[in-house]
């Protein structure tokens, strides 16, 4: 990751708006030269891409009705049922990670060690050259994250077990993904507003015949990003960056946030 970097195992779930205000917080520190490998867990959420219409796609009345907690991330990409997952945020100043793609795939590369460390035949899928689904106006466009792939993605037989998107802003790089244990992304077409694509997922319980816990697949990742991006430093202290998370929590709060959103206008869409 071009330098030195702090790792925070995190695995006490949290609510939604609470973890994506940390990362934007990490966020903010990458632009000040920090480099970060945070491993989080959530309370189970709804989550929308910074640039989704969710309004127009997505069943408000039956989220709301069913109780089902939603939140708008910093990041773009696709809808995400986060519940039984390892998520991963990687922030870092861009510059030290290279360009959108070269970044997303070193990063997937560690995932996919990772992976295959707890035993599952994981690989990148293949780049692709861009279509009409990259664009976040088109109707393909919605549905889970987890119903299509993209190149560079973090595949097992062909099917996604990593969906991940990136921002960048003010010089720093924000990259965060869920890493599928167990759980079931088919709740997105759920509470899809007209036909969602079919769930294209596969769970890393379903690929390796066990159950894999958290700690596990913590273990693993921070493992294999040792061996990509050598030994991270465990004493940073995280008190600063939950006291920021909590002024910043306001927005991901916000129904109108949820709902509507607004973000710095260079922000860049990842194609999860």
């Amino acid at each position: 990751m071009g330098g030195s970097y702090r790792l925070w195992c995190d695995p006490r779930p949290r609510p939604g708006w609470l973890n994506m205000a940390i990362d934007a917080a990490l966020l903010e520190r990458a632009r000040g030269g920090e480099r970060w490998l945070r491993l989080y867990a959530w309370e189970p959420t709804l989550s929308f891409g910074r640039h989704e219409p969710a309004a127009r796609r997505y069943d408000r009345r039956a989220i709301e009705a069913s109780a089902i907690p939603a939140v708008r991330r910093p990041t773009g990409g696709r809808a995400v049922w986060h519940a039984g997952e390892v998520t991963y945020a990687v922030s870092a100043p861009a510059a030290s990670l290279g360009a959108l793609r070269e970044a997303y795939r070193d990063i997937h590369f560690v995932l996919r060690d990772a992976i295959r460390r707890l035993g599952a035949p994981a690989e990148l899928a293949p780049a692709r050259r861009a279509s009409a689904r990259d664009g976040a106006s088109t109707a393909l466009d919605a549905g889970a994250c987890f119903a299509g792939s993209a190149g560079g993605e973090v595949l097992i037989g062909g099917r996604k077990v990593v969906g991940s998107a990136q921002l960048r802003h003010g010089g720093g790089l924000l990259q965060h993904g869920s890493v599928l244990l167990d759980g079931d992304q088919a709740l997105v077409g759920r509470v899809t507003l007209g036909q969602a694509p079919p769930d294209r997922s596969v769970l890393l319980r379903e690929a390796l015949d066990r159950p894999v816990e958290w700690g596990e697949a913590a273990a693993a990742i921070a493992a294999a990003a040792a061996e990509a991006w050598g030994p991270a430093d465990m004493t940073a202290g995280v008190d600063p960056i939950l006291a920021r998370a909590a002024e910043l929590g306001e927005r991901f709060r916000s129904p109108s946030w949820t709902w509507a959103g607004t973000w710095p206008a260079d922000a860049i869409r990842s194609p999860c």
